[in-house]
């Protein structure tokens, strides 16, 4: 007598994707390979199939896709920049280079894509989504924290710490010899490494894009002339960078100029985008990483994973994109009280 078959139970029918990739896109930020590990070990932790990208939406469009295991990620927690690569891609602003993208994740049976960067690579991640289904999960990783909805972004403290170093240092030299500096920090179009730096630094004054050049030059050297008077012989100024290469250069001029200030410059650059993330980096990254792949597991998609209120949050793609986060500048007011 031949033995009855017993049909296999099967359980409920899997939401998430079977296989996942992730990318770097836009500038580089210490603490990118700590989200990319996350991703890649939390994703292998599921049961999914992980690939790196290399070198952006570039990579993505090029196919240059490297299937990962757990030790492609190793040793990495603790290096900055990204061991995926990065770049800026101009064919990305195009539908069908986005329709293109979809259709190499598709053929290569990928069903989502996590992409860590900022605003501009968000808008890319989101058309994707919108104009073909593609699912889609995003990680802020910019030094510039001008991600809208979030907090945080991966990067920030660090390039905040290495901007503090270097002003740490500056300053030395200016009580050394009596000078103003004039301290160029990055951030693109937004102030907030200039913020957090100005007060954390012990700036005199903060200077931020907003005003017209005269009007920056006399509320300068306005503040500046009060603290020489009130005996402060050297002072550091912070300056956010504008959208004019040469822009602190032409402030130290107009001061000397019009005001007799005779004022150093000390532009630190793409300095702040490299070396060891910290620790607030490294962890962020990681909480990041790893919610962004438990997001897709559980079926969701077009999500930003970003802080609110201090916790790890799921915000809609939609909402950050074509918005940047304003800077606090009731910041500005308490750097010169602070300063006083």
């Amino acid at each position: 007598m031949k033995a009855k078959k017993t049909a296999r139970k099967r359980g409920p029918l899997r939401s998430g994707p079977r296989s996942i990739a992730v990318l770097c896109s836009g500038g580089d930020a210490p603490g990118m390979n700590a989200a990319v590990r996350a991703v890649v070990r939390c994703a292998i932790f599921h049961g999914l199939d992980v690939y790196g990208v290399y070198k952006g939406y570039t990579g993505l469009l090029e196919g240059t896709f490297e299937k990962m295991n757990l030790r492609s990620v190793a040793n990495i927690i603790q290096r900055g920049g990204t061991i995926l690569k990065t770049d800026r891609c101009q064919a990305f602003f195009q539908k069908s280079a986005r329709a293109e993208a979809v259709h190499i994740l598709r053929r290569k049976k990928i069903d989502a894509l996590v992409v860590i960067g900022g605003e501009g690579s968000y808008t890319g991640a989101h058309l994707m989504q919108k104009e073909n289904g593609f699912k889609v999960v995003g990680i802020p990783g910019t030094i510039d924290n001008d991600v809208y909805g979030s907090e945080y972004t991966i990067g920030f403290d660090t390039a905040v710490n290495t901007a503090l170093d270097a002003i740490d240092k500056i300053r030395d030299t200016a009580s050394a010899h009596d000078r103003v500096f004039l301290v160029e920090v990055m951030g693109r179009t937004s102030a907030e490494i200039a913020m957090r730096v100005g007060v954390s630094g012990g700036a005199e004054t903060i200077v931020v894009p907003g005003k017209t050049n005269a009007a920056i030059i006399d509320d300068l050297a306005r503040s500046l002339k009060k603290s020489a008077a009130a005996g402060k012989l050297s002072s550091i100024v912070v300056v956010a960078e504008s959208g004019h290469p040469e822009f602190t250069t032409q402030l130290a001029l107009d001061l000397r100029a019009k005001h007799g200030i005779d004022p150093r410059v000390a532009i630190l650059g793409y300095l702040q985008r490299g070396g060891t993330p910290t620790a607030q980096d490294r962890y962020m990254a990681s909480l990041m990483g790893a919610h962004a792949v438990d997001a897709l597991v559980n079926g969701k998609s077009n999500l930003s994973i970003g802080v609110v209120n201090g916790a790890i949050a799921e915000i809609p793609l939609r909402k950050t994109v074509g918005r940047h986060k304003k800077a606090d500048h009731a910041l500005l007011k308490l750097a010169a009280i602070l300063a006083s």
